[in-house]
């Protein structure tokens, strides 16, 4: 009997095993496939899409479709070409820019938007007629250059305005260089302006090479990217526009296809068509974030023990009590009483007080200084003229537009510069002379005493800083040269005038009278004259 019950007990567990088994085989069939075949999860019916009399598709509807937007018209070769001017050669040039930071990026992006606005330009180009300069048209022209002037104008300001930042060289050379947007403007073979401005550029990039060659990498780079927009623009020029702008003979007037281009962005423009609705029987959306961790701070007792200045004043107030706490020091431990221990002991350098900085060591006195020998070379298109003290003769050079001229630590010397050059920089230098044809830029002076200038020819500007004397010599054709000192006294400019063409000596001012006007609300700057 025992036995037979266990028979049924063996033969239950395995019928139960075998059903468990066929249990798990259904379930496992009746599993949804992947919503990423859709040919499949079609054929797949599930107990919800069972008892609906029509079956849902699982595939979401279209959504409308947005209105088709006109087709863009096709931009010319010369527009595309600029473009990719645009994004490597001077997108290097502003990442190298960006690198070195502070005013350097802040003039790059000057420079970038500047070149942006010349690509407008050159678009109106191609689809306007040239606006009559000698008309009314005149003012549409000046209006499309207007933003390129601007940039222009902002570049030169960065350098202006930061005389005495140790980045004044870099700031220079962009400042001296930016002059060739103006090719747009130049009829006759304009890649010559193109690689006219990049002579002027090199007098204070090359200074920031040599300065900067062995020290630091990323300066040398950030000059080579700067030159190297310039060799670019100049081949770009040669191949598209070789005789300037040609324009559009054929086009609209300059002015409406300005103002067709500036409104076509803001017509195009459009809000984004809504996002589609989410597929049927896609994942569900994720659940909910747990609560915030709770920050469990342990909370300590106050102390009732005084701090800080309480507790010095606590300590006091015991009187006699308070130096219960100090040992009794045996005689043989005292110093003063025995002199093997004083000769022993040492200060720790740890304890040792800082020493302070040492003072600054001046600059030794030009008499003290090791004079250098003479130097007058010609490297590229750099001359560097230099220590030379009471030469007997004039010393001449035969200059060409692109060089430019440094002249440094020359005393009691006569420099002729014969033919136009780019640009001339004086610096530490005690009577010299300077005679100059014509200047393509400036004449910059740093520290120097008795200086004497004589243009023969034309020239922009003269920049005058720290001059202790100074006599400027100018021509008939010069007369509408700009002068710029600061920090300077005694300098006389002298011009021609009168029916027998007589120098007058004409001093420029070298005090100021400043005072605040409340009016204004402003400082007015008063010029002090001096009556004889």
């Amino acid at each position: 009997m025992a036995q037979n019950n266990i028979h049924n007990l063996v033969t239950l567990i395995k019928r139960l095993e075998a059903a468990t088994t066929r249990l798990e085989d259904i379930a496992s069939s009746t599993i949804e496939l992947p919503q990423a075949v859709p040919a499949l999860t079609a054929t797949v019916a599930t107990p919800s899409s069972a008892t609906s009399p029509t079956p849902q598709p699982t595939a979401s509807t279209p959504s409308p479709s947005a209105p088709k937007q006109a087709p863009q018209e096709p931009l010319p070769e010369s527009i595309e070409e600029f473009d990719a001017f645009i994004d490597q050669s001077v997108a290097k040039y502003v990442k190298a820019s960006n690198k070195l930071g502070g005013l350097i990026a802040e003039q790059a992006s000057k420079v970038l938007e500047g070149f942006k606005q010349q690509r407008r330009f050159l678009l109106i180009s191609t689809k306007a007629k040239k606006p009559d300069l000698t008309g009314s048209e005149m003012v549409v022209y000046q209006e499309l250059l207007k933003p390129i002037n601007e940039a222009l104008m902002a570049v030169g300001s960065i350098k202006e305005s930061n005389r005495g930042s140790p980045v004044f060289s870099q700031l220079s050379a962009v400042a001296e260089g930016i002059m060739v947007l103006a090719w747009v403007t130049v009829d006759n073979k304009p890649y010559k302006h193109v690689e006219e401005s990049l002579g002027s550029a090199q007098f204070f990039g090359n200074r920031v090479l040599k300065e900067h060659k062995d020290k630091d990498p990323d300066q040398v780079e950030w000059v080579q990217s700067f030159y190297q927009v310039f060799r670019d623009l100049a081949e770009y020029v040669k191949q598209y526009f070789p005789n300037g702008i040609p324009w559009n003979p054929q086009g609209l007037p300059a002015a409406e296809v300005a103002k067709n281009l500036d409104s076509a962005p803001a017509a195009s423009a459009a809000a984004p068509p809504p996002p589609p609705p989410p597929a049927a029987g896609g994942a569900p959306p994720p659940p909910p974030p747990g609560p915030p961790p709770v920050l469990q701070i342990k909370e300590q007792p106050a102390s009732s023990k005084p701090e800080g200045m309480g507790a010095v004043f606590s300590e006091l107030n015991k009187g006699e009590s308070v130096t219960k706490g100090l040992r009794k020091v045996d005689k043989s431990e005292m110093t003063h009483k025995n002199p093997s221990l004083r000769a022993g002991s040492t200060v720790s350098d740890s304890s040792a007080r800082g020493k302070s900085p040492a003072p600054g060591k001046k600059p030794k006195p030009e008499s003290m200084r090791v004079k250098k020998p003479p130097k007058k070379e010609l490297d590229g298109n750099k001359w560097t003229i230099e220590n030379f003290d009471k030469h007997p003769t004039p010393i001449e050079i035969e200059a060409e537009m692109s060089h430019s001229i440094l002249i440094s630590r020359c005393n009691q010397t006569t420099i002729i510069v014969k033919g136009k050059a780019n640009a001339v920089t004086i610096e530490n230098t005690q009577r010299l002379s300077l005679v100059v044809d014509s200047l393509v830029s400036t004449v910059d002076v740093v520290k120097s005493s008795n200086f004497a200038l004589q243009v023969m020819g034309t020239l922009p500007t003269i920049l005058l800083d720290q001059l202790d004397g100074a006599q400027i010599y100018l021509s008939k054709e010069s007369t509408s040269t700009r002068i710029f000192s600061s920090k300077s006294a005694s300098i006389n400019v002298n011009v021609l005038s009168g029916p027998d063409d007589d120098y007058k000596e004409i001093p420029l001012p070298s005090q100021i009278c400043s005072y605040y006007d409340e009016e204004k609300g402003d400082m007015v700057n008063e010029i002090v004259d001096h009556a004889g």
